[in-house]
């Protein structure tokens, strides 16, 4: 039983580190700046979709991970990668769920 608790929360990643207080200042400043440049500045769409609690809520957060990182093709999606681990990223998913309007 313990060993699949373990891997239960191995799984949807509740063992995860959080940023320091300071790097979580540095995520929300990119994802105001620079992820609001393109899905608007309240996050509720622009040239991408909305990134609100609500039209979220189908995807897995594994999903939404590899979409920061690595982008998406043929569109204005760039990965990030270069500037966020999977963790930070990770944690900028649990904000978006957590977003109020």
């Amino acid at each position: 039983m313990k060993k699949y608790l373990l891997l239960l929360c191995l799984s949807c990643n509740c063992l995860a580190a959080e940023p320091s207080p300071e790097r979580q200042t540095r995520l929300r400043e990119l994802l105001k700046n620079d992820c609001g440049a393109c899905h608007g500045l309240s996050l509720q769409g622009g040239m991408g979709p909305a990134l609100l609690p609500e039209t979220l809520a189908g995807k897995p957060d594994n999903y939404l991970v590899a979409t920061i990182l690595n982008g998406r093709k043929n569109t204005a999606m760039p990965p990030w990668q270069p500037f966020m681990d999977k963790e930070e990223a990770l944690w900028l998913v649990g904000v978006l769920r957590k977003a109020k309007r």
